[in-house]
C-alpha cells in the first residue's frame, strides 16, 4: 500500500514563507513525476508546480519566481518552497506523484495566507 504523507501547511502573512513536504513510501514503481497541487472550493485543482525525476521543473504562471519545487529521488520526497505568499495561494495542497500507471495523492494540507 502507498502512502503519501505531507506536512507544512499553515496560516501566515501575506509575503511569508511556508515549506511543504511530502513523503512517499510503500511498494510502487520508480516514480518519475512528482508535484504540487492546490485546490479551492468550487474550483478544479490546479497543477502549481512538478518536477521530473531528471529534475526539470515546471511551474503555473502565477508562482513563477516565488515557489521552488525539489525532490529526493532516494528519499521519494518532495517540497515546495513558497516565497512572498499572497491571499490568493490560499487553498488545499496536495502532493501527487506518477508512478508506472498509477498517480498516487496525498491527503491535502491548507495554506492560508492572511492580507
Amino acid at each position: 500500500q502507498v502512502q503519501m504523507v505531507e506536512s507544512g501547511g499553515g496560516l501566515v502573512q501575506a509575503g511569508g514563507s511556508l515549506r511543504l513536504s511530502c513523503a512517499a513510501s510503500g511498494s510502487m514503481d520508480r516514480i518519475l513525476e512528482m508535484g504540487w497541487y492546490r485546490q479551492v472550493p468550487g474550483k478544479q485543482r490546479e497543477l502549481v508546480a512538478s518536477i521530473s525525476r531528471g529534475g526539470w521543473t515546471n511551474y503555473v504562471d502565477s508562482v513563477k519566481g516565488r515557489f521552488t519545487i525539489s525532490r529526493d529521488n532516494t528519499k521519494n520526497t518532495v517540497s515546495l518552497q513558497m516565497n512572498s505568499l499572497k491571499p490568493e495561494d490560499t487553498a488545499v495542497y496536495y502532493c501527487k506523484a506518477a508512478a508506472g500507471q498509477f498517480d498516487y495523492w496525498g491527503q491535502g494540507t491548507q495554506v492560508t495566507v492572511s492580507s
